[in-house]
């Protein structure tokens, strides 16, 4: 979230899309509620299916399953054609006035740089022009060929009324009432908040998907302020922390990363990644990269980490490639992988093309599971007959459980949607031999280095050379965790002003990340979590809930990262030619002429005049200082949201662009056989798509006999029209198959699943709750993935489950 919970009960318009919050965020839900009822907000939802959330709103219009971009790009050009932008903000905030190159190109779905062969981009001709002072170009007027904005409305134009209800499916009517709703945020006075979940990020397209609703945000302004932000729902408590720990193969926590393979050299892996300012007097606080790196090497290896050694950057692994999820399991399939600790994490269930998973974890010596519950993962290799029909006798693995707790029989910090770490204490002992993943993996380590120390190994340096310096070694408490990734002063740090007046004393808490240095004289496991153990305590138990302002600020409750701050890019709030509030009725920052005042803290320096020629902007993490509504680097697919087909369609082809390369997404991954297992239109003709019910949360709650009562059996939603045609009826059991495999389930017959017409081809949607499977107290079900493509987003890889193609029939 680039804002929080509460903070939604301050827009004028709540845009529900890529998710459900009614049904799968109930408790957070009601702030959008407390939006319409008491800041008489308008609720919009926009859904494949008519959802608990939908029913809530004012306004629902139908999308088809995996089109959201042409939905969005469709709003983007509207709002540009029609001047429904809040000009100023975009013209100062973000890099709409930024002049691009003339290498740049975009033909028929196809963007210049594009390499079939290896399905992939070289971004180089997606970057500014530059002037002889190496910045970048910029024409304020916006008027400029080669300008952003101009590209902009240029790559957006064809995504007309028309065209969106040809691959969306949604009315002209019901869509362009929708992009009035969004338009009348694009004045100061009026802000939208956006909600969304696994509903955009699980596509193959997915990364673009948030971009493309952030895109919108920014040229309404509403990005950086009170009842605006791009929200992410996430779907467990602590999901946003293991984001911020480094969760992707390829990074590390704070949102660092991993050296490629070519990366041998230090100083340049630090260059790279300490991007420099691309306009004058811009913060580009990636700058900073070599302090929050050397102070996590120090956290990590204590006194063996010197400048002599380079911090020790030998001990970290390069990667070739991105070791996610998916390649592991294409990797057991090859017979490329020997074990597995599978920690948390139920991929039986949970990822795609069962038949694949299980024939990974198959080839395997061993497999590790920690996990509190009894899982399909831990218990693949037993035949469940129809439900999991494997050869026991055939399966080698050796198959670990290690039960673990939950988090009411621990200690420690969760980290919410927010971005706030709450702290909470142990409620309960565990039952039986369970113990925490904290000893789980301390006691693993302690033993493993124990074995490097005796009997050595090809690099045995990172692990015996390791910091482990925990009162009980093979039990670090919470706590301890802590106050290592908020890090320490190593020694005394003095003000570089003024060497006589220690600012911390060795050994005391960093109170902030401001205070890391590059010289190895401070320690933080995680950079961004600097300040949430301090001195003065643990920040994270805080639990004033006082509000001052009346707006939902509750800075005293918890801590939110970085420094505090609750809404990011909040130095957008305010007007650059006065430093302002946009919003006198709900400010979060402003500027008194001298300094930054407010209810948050700023994401600027405090005395940074925002009205100042060249003032630093609050999008302190791009060289540019502003947003991106252009994106020179970082993405796999281009610099602007396109609309790709998802890998299993309805459609023979692209219907917003000739090229064939650009029927899906060119540069998202496909292993070899996957492609060839992906079905076609005339065998699977029906979009399908996975979702939650409020009943269960994910796989857990089905070994709960109340849970079980309310939900008991594994069923599958269809439309009147649809059950029509086919001959099935209310309650009757239906077999409902991909190119992958089959589930059977009890069929609902439902008004709340629309058939779309999408350019005079109706498409029918097949919904597919995924919380039954083979263990539990629930009555025995399919597991939903048995279904689903082994294929995923281009840029993190998470797999596309919300939208496929199936065929269904009465079982």
């Amino acid at each position: 979230m680039t804002n929080h919970w509460e903070d939604i009960k301050n827009a004028d318009m709540v845009l529900v899309m890529g998710g459900n919050a009614a049904e799968a965020h109930p408790v957070g839900f009601k702030w959008a509620i407390e939006a319409r009822n008491f800041n008489k907000a308008k609720l919009v939802v926009v859904d494949p299916r008519y959802t608990r959330s939908a029913a809530m709103s004012d306004f629902y219009a139908p999308v088809r399953a995996g089109s959201d971009i042409a939905f969005l790009g469709g709003v983007i050009n509207y709002l540009l054609s029609n001047n429904k932008i809040q000009t100023e903000y975009v013209r100062h905030y973000t890099n709409a006035p930024f002049i691009v190159g003339e290498a740049y190109s975009f033909n028929e779905g196809i963007f210049s740089g594009y390499d079939e062969a290896k399905r992939s981009y070289d971004p180089s001709s997606w970057t500014y022009e530059k002037g002889e002072d190496g910045f970048a170009k910029v024409d304020m007027t916006m008027e400029h060929p080669r300008c952003v904005f101009q590209l902009l409305k240029k790559h957006y134009a064809s995504y007309t009324p028309a065209l969106v209800n040809k691959v969306c499916g949604t009315k002209e009517a019901d869509f362009l009432k929708v992009c009035e709703y969004i338009a009348a945020t694009a004045v100061p006075e009026r802000t939208m908040t956006i909600l969304y979940a696994l509903g955009w990020t699980q596509h193959s397209t997915g990364a673009e998907m948030l971009r493309a609703g952030a895109l919108m945000q920014l040229l309404l302004g509403n990005i950086g302020v009170a009842g605006g932000g791009m929200n992410a729902l996430r779907g467990h408590s602590n999901i946003q922390g293991l984001t911020d720990l480094g969760l992707l193969s390829t990074n590390l926590p704070g949102y660092m990363s991993l050296a490629r393979d070519a990366e041998q050299d230090f100083a340049k892996y630090l260059d790279v990644r300490s991007t420099k300012p691309l306009r004058p007097n811009q913060t580009s606080y990636w700058q900073n990269y070599p302090k929050f790196f050397i102070s996590q090497q120090k956290a990590w290896w204590g006194d063996k980490a010197t400048a002599d050694n380079n911090w020790v950057y030998d001990y970290l692994p390069k990667y070739d490639t991105m070791y996610d999820i998916l390649r592991a399991f294409e990797m057991m399939n090859q017979g490329k992988m020997n074990g597995y600790i599978c920690q948390g994490f139920n991929p039986v269930a949970s990822f795609p093309n069962k038949k694949k998973i299980i024939a990974g974890l198959s080839k395997l010596k061993f497999l590790v599971t920690m996990d509190p519950l009894n899982t399909e993962t831990s218990e693949f290799w037993k035949n469940h007959g129809d439900y999991n029909d494997v050869k026991t006798a055939e399966i080698q693995t050796t198959v670990f459980r290690l039960p673990s707790t939950c988090f009411a029989e621990d200690q420690g910090s969760i980290t919410n949607s927010s971005r706030w770490l709450q702290w909470h204490e142990k409620a309960a002992p565990p039952p039986g031999e369970a113990r925490t993943d904290i000893d789980i993996m301390a006691e693993l380590f302690v033993r493993l280095r124990a074995m490097y120390r005796k009997d050595g190994g090809a690099f045995p340096d990172p692990v015996v050379n390791l910091n482990w310096s925990y009162k009980v070694p093979h039990m670090p408490g919470a706590d301890e965790l802590a106050k290592e990734y908020n890090g320490k002063a190593l020694v005394d740090l003095t003000d570089p002003k003024d060497p006589t007046k220690v600012l911390v004393k060795a050994g005391e808490q960093l109170s902030s990340f401001a205070q890391l240095r590059d010289d190895g004289t401070t320690a933080s496991g995680c950079w961004v979590y600097c300040g949430a153990w301090t001195q003065a305590g643990n920040q994270m138990a805080r639990r004033d809930n006082s509000d001052p302002w009346h707006i939902g600020q509750t800075p005293g409750w918890a801590w939110a990262w970085p420094v505090n701050r609750r809404i990011l890019y909040n130095g957008a709030s305010v007007n650059p030619a006065t430093g302002k509030p946009w919003r006198a009725d709900k400010p979060l920052v402003s500027w008194n002429g001298k300094s930054w005042v407010g209810s948050d803290v700023p994401d600027i320096g405090l005395t940074a005049d925002p009205t100042a020629p060249d003032a630093v902007r609050p999008f302190i993490m791009t060289g540019e200082g502003v947003a991106r509504l252009f994106a020179p680097t970082g993405m796999a697919e281009g610099p602007l949201p396109t609309h790709y087909e998802p890998f299993e369609t309805p459609f023979e082809s692209n219907p917003v662009y000739k090229d064939p390369r650009a029927k899906s997404n060119p540069a998202a991954r496909v292993f070899k056989g996957d492609m060839e297992a992906f079905g076609k239109p005339k065998d699977f003709p029906y979009t399908a798509t996975s979702y939650r019910l409020t009943e269960h949360f994910h796989y857990w709650t089905k070994h709960s006999k109340l849970n079980a009562i309310i939900q008991p059996q594994q069923f599958v939603e269809i439309s009147e029209a649809l059950a029509k045609e086919k001959g099935i009826g209310h309650g009757d059991w239906v077999k409902v198959s991909s190119n992958r495999g089959y589930i059977k389930a009890v069929a609902v017959v439902t008004k709340r699943i629309p058939v779309l017409d999408c350019g005079g081809q109706k498409v029918h949607t097949v919904g597919l709750p995924n919380h039954w499977g083979f263990v539990g107290q629930t009555k025995q079900g399919y597991l939903v993935n048995t279904l689903t493509p082994f294929v995923g987003d281009a840029n993190t890889q998470t797999p596309e489950y919300k939208s496929f193609t199936v065929n269904i029939e009465k079982a």
